[in-house]
Formats: C-alpha cells, sequence, structure tokens
C-alpha cells in the first residue's frame, strides 16, 4: 500500500457483494438508488463501488484518505464485470486518487494474451 499526493494505492485481497432490490441513499447530498454494492478490501483501505438503478443520478468518485474508504459509482448492469474480475484475477488494485477522484480505479496488472485462467 502507498499513500502519496492525498491518494492510495492497496491490493484488493478481500471482496463483499451487497444486493439490494431498491434503496434511496442519500450520498453528499445526492439522492442515489441504489440496487447493490461491492465493497473491495485491502489490509488497511476501502473501496465501495455501488452500482445504481438506471435513470439515477450519478455523484462523482469521492475519496476520504483521513478514514481510509474510496466511493464510485456505476451503472448497475456493470456489476457482474466487476465480480468477474474479483473472481478470477489476481493480484488487484484499488487506487484511491484524492488529487484526481476521477481517477479512483480498480485494476490488474499485466497479463500475457491467450494466458487463460487456472
Amino acid at each position: 500500500m502507498s499513500n502519496v499526493n492525498n491518494s492510495a494505492l492497496f491490493e484488493v485481497k478481500q471482496y463483499m457483494v451487497i444486493l439490494r432490490q431498491l434503496e434511496v441513499m442519500n450520498f453528499q447530498g445526492t439522492d442515489v438508488n441504489l440496487r447493490g454494492i461491492v465493497r473491495c478490501l485491502g489490509d488497511e483501505y476501502t473501496l465501495d463501488v455501488y452500482f445504481l438503478e438506471e435513470g439515477s443520478p450519478f455523484p462523482p468518485p469521492t475519496v476520504d484518505i483521513d478514514n481510509k474508504k474510496g466511493f464510485m459509482f456505476m451503472p448497475f448492469r456493470d456489476i457482474s464485470v466487476l465480480v468477474d474480475i474479483l473472481r478470477n484475477e489476481a493480484p488487484i488494485y484499488a487506487h484511491l486518487r484524492g488529487d484526481k477522484p476521477e481517477w479512483t480505479s480498480i485494476t490488474t496488472t499485466k497479463e500475457g494474451v491467450g494466458e487463460g485462467e487456472k
């Protein structure tokens, strides 16, 4: 894990999937229509990816380095893509970008073409 310029990079070691039928949740003054959460956990930091119903407002990504948390917002239709990556790839990293929150992300490392799953 590194922490530079109000940002952090950490390896995702565990994840949790939470599904909701529909919850109206207020996130920093914006009412969003929440359908699911994928919580990506490292040793110290957490990135919550909130999956929202179509038509919901989408707040910008938010990073709170002091509390070791980040938040991203994506369409609910994309939840299976993230869960598939978490199940099948390693290592996976979360980038909490306090300096550029719009660059907050989840990434894999380079993988050879045609390497396939083991």
